[in-house]
């Protein structure tokens, strides 16, 4: 299982479209921070980019990367392994290395800048986003043998959480603004591990002030040791659960 983790680090790490994606994160990164002297208004920049350009990157390199890796799937699945240790040895090195890819790309850049708290927990939601998406990339890729259909599925996951879902909520709290929907946000943020990486980093700066009496109850609950707890779990089930389905539905396959 280690040497299957080893080789598909050292492949990924050497491919030119992750080089690329990690050099353009450092660059725009470090220039984000140059060109702003505010280091709130350089971090909420850097949000946008984590939370948009991260989790696309991540999804469609990880459902290409999966089909284009079929044939060697099949190698491995012709010796003596367990289909579980392969497909988890194919996620962990998937997972590392474009972690390692944001951490040098984006994580020294925000560390060098932003020595607090706050830095550290920009970098802890790139790396969770990361890997979350690498699991929905490998639940898409394992859904149907279809290249074409499994990296639209990955592509339109990635839109739902990016922009549909907080069209939908918006939809929610227009029809509903008569009634008192602040605690029930905090479970519906739960839903969308982009939001919940948001909600966390803009605590952070204190830009809930901005969002009224939402936001007031969002820092009562996500602002404390027990909120920041629940949503470190809460981001942990979101690599557990597809990861997890995705390897049950890879355990039956008929390869």
């Amino acid at each position: 299982m280690n040497k299957v983790i080893k080789y598909v680090i050292i492949d990924i790490l050497r491919s030119k479209i992750v080089l690329a994606y990690t050099l353009l994160l450092f660059v725009i990164s470090f220039s984000v921070f140059s060109l702003e002297g505010n280091s709130a208004k350089s971090i909420l920049s850097l949000l946008n980019l984590i939370l948009f350009i991260v989790p696309l990157v991540s999804v469609i390199f990880s459902t290409i990367y999966i089909y284009n890796s079929s044939e060697f799937i099949e190698l491995l699945l012709s010796q003596p392994l367990k289909r579980k240790n392969i497909w988890l040895s194919l996620f962990t090195g998937l997972s590392v290395s474009l972690s390692v890819a944001f951490l040098i790309g984006t994580g020294l850049p925000i560390l060098v800048y932003e020595t607090g708290l706050t830095g550290i927990i920009m970098v802890m939601i790139g790396c969770f986003l990361s890997v979350i998406f690498v699991g929905i990339a490998m639940l898409a890729s394992v859904t149907t043998r279809d290249k074409a259909k499994g990296i639209g599925a990955a592509i339109l996951l990635w839109l739902y959480f990016a922009l549909i879902f907080d069209g939908l909520v918006l939809f929610l709290l227009f029809q509903f603004a008569d009634y008192p929907l602040e605690k029930p946000m905090m479970i519906i943020s739960g839903f969308n591990p982009i939001d919940l990486s948001r909600i966390m980093v803009l605590l952070r700066l204190d830009e809930s002030a901005m969002m009224g009496y939402t936001g007031a109850v969002f820092k009562d609950f996500f602002g404390t040791q027990t909120g920041f707890i629940c949503t470190l779990l809460t981001l942990t089930l979101w690599i557990i659960i597809p990861v997890g389905y995705s390897l049950r539905r890879f355990k039956r396959m008929d390869l």
